[in-house]
């Protein structure tokens, strides 16, 4: 059994340069560094968003992995699904605004996956966590203040709960609230135990 002591004396490297997944693992008092991957993430050519974020969050935190000897390496990707459709982050302002009027008045799933490597162990873990969210009606004047003001083009499915306007467009939640952050902290926790 791993003690929590051990974990947190533990290096760690956050594969992304976002800093809502940084935050989130400020608050659980990991100590880490940020550097993003710049890969090139999979365009879901099965329409298979569990295959989406396990190739993603694999393909983060290797090739970060590789610069490392003896930190702990955590990649993570999330997307969005509304019906077969996949979303990622939205290219510019007039596909964020087509996103969310898709989404209006519906239920959507975001899935989070994340891939932890002991580079110092070799051993691996990958899981993924689903939430499903449920958008109230929204209007357009809500949908174009939100774009022009926050610019969603770096969250998948163009909104966030956290830190802005668009927690004003979510009726309610099932399942993990740090999923739709982009890390869901409970399934990252046990993959760390499982690679330590």
């Amino acid at each position: 059994m791993t003690d929590l002591n051990s974990i947190l004396k533990k290096q760690y490297i956050l594969a992304s340069a976002s800093p809502r997944r940084a935050q989130l693992l400020r608050q659980i008092g990991l100590k880490f560094v940020s550097i993003a991957s710049n890969s090139d993430e999979l365009e879901h050519p099965d329409n298979d968003p569990i295959h989406s974020v396990k190739h993603n969050s694999l393909l983060k935190s290797r090739k970060v992995a590789f610069m490392f000897s003896k930190e702990i390496v955590i990649g993570a990707d999330t997307i969005v699904v509304i019906g077969k459709r996949i979303m990622n982050k939205p290219a510019d302002t007039g596909e964020a605004k087509k996103f969310l009027r898709l989404l209006s008045g519906k239920v959507h799933t975001v899935y989070t996956g994340v891939n932890v490597i002991n580079t110092l162990n070799g051993k691996e873990h990958f899981a993924y966590e689903k939430t499903d969210v449920h958008f109230r009606k929204l209007a357009a004047d809500e949908i174009d203040y939100y774009v022009k003001k926050f610019r969603p083009l770096d969250k998948a499915g163009a909104y966030g709960i956290q830190d802005d306007f668009g927690c004003l467009f979510i009726k309610r939640i099932e399942g993990d609230y740090y999923n739709i952050v982009g890390l869901p902290l409970v399934k990252l926790y046990e993959s760390i135990k499982k690679v330590i």
